[in-house]
Order: C-alpha cells, then sequence, then structure tokens
C-alpha cells in the first residue's frame, strides 16, 4: 500500500498517486534545498514519478539516484531514464544500500518507509550514505488519522483494520521525529500536510475503500451491512476524504 493498497497496475497506480498529490510532494521538494552539482538518493523511488523534478534542479552537473526493491519498479523507471546519463536507478534494499559512506548530498523517501520490515535500520542506512551536513527529507502518512466524512464509528473500523492489517507501519508517520533522532540526525522541522479529496472515484482508487472495506468485512472486522451501507453513503453524498501525512526535515550533524 502507498496511499491504500495498489491496484494490480502498481506503475499505474503510482502515476495517479503523484497526481492526485501533487501539492505534497512539492513541498517536500522544496524542503530538499536542491542546487545543481548535488546528489540525491530517491530511496522508494517507485517508477521514477518525482525523478524529474529533482534531476532538472541538480542539473547534469549532479546526479540524482533512485532506488527500489521491486524489479518491476526499477524497470519502469529504468526505461524511463535511459537517455539522462545523469540519472542511475538500482535494484536495491534500504536495509543494505549498496553505496560507500558518504556519497549523497540529499536524501528522501516518500511513502515508502511505511512498508519497510525495520524502520530504523533504514534510517541508520540513510544516515550512514548522506555526506556530513547532508540532508534527510520523508514523507510518510498516519493511517491511523485517515478522515472519511460520514459514518465515524465505519471510519474509525476502517482505519483499525487498514493499520492491523494492510500496512506494515501504518503510523510511521508520527514516529520519524523519533526514529531520525535515534538513527543521529538532527531533526530541523516536522510539517503536516492533509491533502483534501472531494472525488468519490479518486479516492476509492487512492485509498482502496472498497477492496478494503470488503477485505474487513471478509475478515468479519466489519459486518456486511454496515459496510455495505457505508460505502453507499460515500457515494451518494458530498464526498470528503483527507489522509494525514508528515514531512520530516532532518540533517546529518556535520
Amino acid at each position: 500500500m502507498r496511499w491504500g493498497v495498489p491496484s494490480p497496475d502498481k506503475v499505474a497506480y503510482m502515476a495517479d498517486v503523484a497526481a492526485a498529490a501533487g501539492d505534497y510532494k512539492r513541498q517536500l521538494l522544496d524542503l530538499l534545498e536542491l542546487e545543481p552539482g548535488l546528489t540525491v538518493l530517491d530511496l522508494g523511488c517507485g517508477p521514477g514519478e518525482d525523478v524529474p523534478a529533482m534531476a532538472g534542479a541538480v542539473t547534469t552537473s549532479g546526479r540524482v539516484v533512485g532506488v527500489d526493491i521491486d524489479p518491476k519498479m526499477v524497470e519502469a523507471a529504468t526505461s524511463r531514464f535511459h537517455d539522462h546519463p545523469h540519472v542511475e536507478i538500482r535494484l536495491g534494499d534500504g536495509l543494505a544500500l549498496s553505496f560507500e559512506d558518504a556519497t549523497f548530498d540529499r536524501a528522501r523517501m516518500d511513502r515508502a518507509l511505511q512498508h519497510v520490515a525495520d524502520p530504523a535500520t533504514v534510517l541508520t542506512e540513510l544516515h550512514r550514505v548522506l555526506k556530513p551536513g547532508g540532508l534527510l527529507r520523508i514523507g510518510e502518512p498516519d493511517w491511523d488519522s485517515l478522515v472519511v466524512d460520514g459514518d465515524l464509528e465505519m471510519n474509525r473500523a476502517f482505519n483499525r483494520f487498514v493499520c492491523s492489517t494492510m500496512v506494515r507501519n501504518a503510523t510511521i508517520g508520527r514516529q520519524l521525529a523519533r526514529l531520525a533522532h535515534s538513527a543521529g540526525f538532527e531533526v530541523q522541522a516536522v510539517h503536516t500536510v492533509s491533502p483534501v479529496f472531494h472525488n468519490f472515484a479518486l479516492a476509492d482508487n487512492i485509498f482502496a475503500l472498497t477492496r478494503n472495506t470488503e477485505r474487513a468485512i471478509r475478515a468479519g472486522a466489519i459486518e456486511r451491512a454496515d459496510g455495505e451501507r457505508w460505502l453507499a453513503e460515500l457515494q451518494q453524498g458530498d464526498f470528503l476524504a483527507a489522509p494525514l501525512m508528515f514531512l520530516l526535515s532532518a540533517r546529518k550533524p556535520l
């Protein structure tokens, strides 16, 4: 799950998420403070939706390296940037990055830390590969805080199911500052942003409201009558949903 649970076509799903989450992505990019000549690590790069903006900011005098653990994501990103000599895409695991110490000026992750088995180890690896004074920027959701206007108890039941079953680190957003500090970073700031969705079909694609409600029903976490009523009400009324995102700004000490 990147926002929600991806559809079978994960590459297309990631493109949909990028289009829907433009505001917070631009904020995360601005926080990176990119300049020509810098080296940037995009860990959990997916199909490379965010790489063009970073590559443009560092120019051909810099370098952007995207790393993802999914071979399909790496294949998609590699084909996209094969003619960009200052962009490199690698298959890799954030738990054991294949880079020398102090390689990068900047590092970022966007909604990827929620999926890893050991976030603390990933942050330790990011600390290792950043140069002294290097900047880390991470954007992660807090799925216990997903707001869906309507039946409050159903919203809570849906969130409980997603947090307990569908996402490995469902509340990682609120933990970012503590984990980064433990990994040796200086925490500069934590910002929150909450994109608002008014279109049910778009939100259903991004957050898997229908698919995850059905999963919750089959798991016995939600009564079928309640789940089907809730979904019907969401589709018929003035829809509103808003996920809570945490944006971490941290720095490796000099």
